[in-house]
Order: C-alpha cells, then structure tokens, then sequence
C-alpha cells in the first residue's frame, strides 16, 4: 500500500439513532472503528464527525458520519488551526530564519511597547507574553484580520509581568507569532502553509477557504449545555473582567463568527482553519513520518524541541496544567495512552489533531457541532486510546 492510501475494505453501518457510518479502516483497527460507531451510537443530540488515523504515513482509519458530514466536508477546525500555523514556525527555526532566543521586538520593534521588550520568541510560543488580548476588546472584523489584532496588541500593556507565567493565548497567538514570521520572511503564517505544506501534499485543511470550497463548509452547531454544566455555570459564571474573559473576547459569538464567509477567507491563524479529519491527520503524518516518498518535514531534534514542556504550571486562563510545547499542546496530558514527545492541538468545536512519534500515530478529528464549553470533544479520548491499542499490534 502507498504511503497516505486508504484502506481498500469500505464499511458502512447504520446505528439505532440512524446515524450511518461510511468509511475504511485497515486490518488490526477495526476496535477503533467499533469505538468510533459507539461514541455516536450513544449521541442523541446530532452527531456529526470525521476520524482519519495514519499510521507511520499510510492511512489506517478513514470514518465519518452525520447530517451533511462527507469525507470530504471542510468543518471549522477552531484551535486546531494553531497546529498549522505553528508547524510553519517550527520549519522557520530548523531552516535558522528563525531563532527561538531572539526577542519578539528584534524582529517587531513595535512590540517593545509598555514593557515587552525583553520577551523571546521562546515565551511567545509558549503562551508567556501576557498580551492575551486588550482593553475593551476587538470587532468581529478585527478577530479576523490577523494584521490588525498584531497591531493592536502590539500597543498593549500586558497583562502580567511577559516571561513570568503563561496563559492561553485563545485568539491571539497566530497574529502575534505571525507577525515575526512576517517580519523575518516578507510573508504571511497563511502563504507559507500553503506553500510549503498544504499544497505539496494535497491536504484539505485551509487557512483561508478558497471561494471554490464554499460549498464543502459544513456549518458550525451550537450545543446546548448538559444539566449538570448548565449548574455549574450558574454557580461560576464568566466574570468580564477575568483573563478568561479577556482572552476569549467575551462575550463574542464565535459560532456566528466563524460561520462567516468573510472570516473563513482571511484564515486567522490561531482559531480560522478548516479542514477535514483527513487533512489534520495528513499534515502531521508528514510532520513525523515519510509520505509518497518525501521525509519528514520535522528533525527529531525540532520534534523534542517543540514538543517539550515549556509552560509548567497552572495556566492562568484556563486553569490547566503543563501542557503547552511551543506553539503546540502536549496531548499526553490529556491522552496518557501517548508519548511524552506527542505534539498537536485541539479547537472548540470538538476537533483534536496530533502526532505522537514514539507510535508513529497521526490524529485527525472533526465535529460539526460546538463542543460545550469548548475545545477537544470528550469522546477522544476514547477514541485516541482505541487507535493507540491498535497502532501497537500493527
């Protein structure tokens, strides 16, 4: 079997709530496939999703199901746009443009306003600059438009102390981080992904939809909060004025947002992606593994690098622990089954896409509908456990 073909046995089954599933899956992942229909087989409230898997660069897994969900349908990608953007950087500095302990304001004199100057491209990726978001917050407009967000956040006072803490940098850290790869290269995160990744390989995953593709956008569904989250809301609710708040822009509609045309054409590199599971699986199958013959995009010293803790500690926007590399999460805290060098990141509707070199394991997966209240859906974690079981007796 070529490298990125897919499984030649097609499978199909319809479930209780008459969700049908379509796709393929290789010999030996067939639990990951029984997992997947079960996940939706338990779903009353529309699912909808893709699952690709590769394996060392071949696909293993190629599944999807749901109302309006083909395999090629283009879902919002959320955070997991990050991934792409960040795999931009990560080439940048194993080429030597780029260099993890310069300063941001070395490459962006503006950024050194109101005491950022000391800060290295190093905390940046890490989510350390504190510069989360601004006063009052931006227009929908501004949210869109990567140029304008870096020029604005570039005016901004940060929001604690840059290099001493770290904080989830939501909406933001493409157009911080590319503006340095604008600076250093006279191009954009968005040209150089798609030149230098997204079109050799012939991925569907876009930051910045073609006009062309409109018709393979699958529309982002809000979903209601269960009882208990709806509770828990009620007992802790958004405060305006918390990093939280600052950093996600509160209260923006993102659903309404990203279901725009408009914003989907401009990709904004940190939350503007959309993509197939089949695209995010592919982009880091060729981060790690060899594809139809070309080499891993990535070093195994870029690999460890990137993928290492650099952010310990508790997150103070989100209130999680250790989990940002550069630029990438580390899944393995959410996902134990995965090695400590796995590299990848989630987004709101649901999405999670990763690699793990330590298994050879390329993750892609996609959901149409908003996972409350945001970020990677629930059911991967079942799901990247069953294809981890099974990429180890491949």
């Amino acid at each position: 079997m070529k490298a990125g073909h897919r499984p030649t046995v097609d499978w199909g089954i319809t479930l209780t709530n008459d969700i049908t599933v379509h796709g393929t899956v290789a010999p030996g992942f067939e639990g990951v496939r029984e997992t997947y229909a079960a996940v939706l087989a338990e779903d009353s409230t529309e699912p909808g999703s893709q699952l690709a898997v590769r394996l060392n660069g071949r696909t293993v897994v190629d599944l999807w199901a749901g109302d309006g969900i083909e395999a090629d349908s283009l879902p919002a990608v959320y955070s997991s746009s990050k991934g792409a953007a960040h795999l931009v950087v990560a080439l940048l500095v194993q080429d030597g443009v780029l260099d993890l302990d310069r300063t941001v304001a070395s490459y962006w004199p503006a950024f050194a306003a109101e005491g950022k100057g000391g800060l290295t491209l190093r905390e940046l990726l890490a989510h350390a600059s504190g510069v989360i978001g601004v006063e009052g917050g931006f227009s929908d407009e501004e949210l869109a438009d990567d140029r304008l967000l870096a020029a604005r956040l570039a005016e901004q006072t940060p929001f604690w102390t840059p290099g001493t803490a770290y904080g989830y940098h939501g909406l933001v850290i493409g157009a911080l981080t590319g503006e340095v790869v604008r600076r250093a290269t006279g191009r954009s995160i968005q040209e150089l992904f798609e030149e230098r990744i997204r079109a050799p390989y012939g991925l569907d995953l876009f930051l910045g939809q073609p006009e062309a593709l409109e018709a393979r956008y699958v529309a982002v569904r809000p979903m209601a909060p269960t009882p208990e989250q709806a509770a828990a809301l009620a007992l802790d609710p958004i405060d305006p004025k918390s990093l939280r708040a600052v950093a996600f822009n509160y209260p923006t509609d993102l659903i309404t947002w990203i279901n725009k045309p408009s914003v989907r054409a401009l990709g904004p590199a940190s939350v503007g992606g959309v993509g197939s599971a089949r695209g995010l699986a592919g982009m880091y199958a060729a981060a790690i593994s060899e594809v139809d013959g070309r080499a891993p995009l990535l070093k195994a010293e870029t690999l460890a690098e990137f993928a290492r803790l650099h952010a310990a500690g508790t997150d103070l926007v989100t209130g999680e622990e250790d989990h940002f590399g550069l630029g990438f999460e580390r899944p393995s805290v959410r996902y134990p089954s995965l090695g400590e060098g796995a590299f990848g990141h989630c987004g709101a509707a649901g999405s999670q896409a990763l690699a793990d070199p330590a298994s050879g394991v390329a993750y892609g997966y996609t959901r149409r509908r908003y996972a409350f209240p945001g970020g990677a859906a629930p059911e991967n974690e079942r799901l990247v456990a069953a294809v981890v079981r099974a990429a180890a007796t491949a």
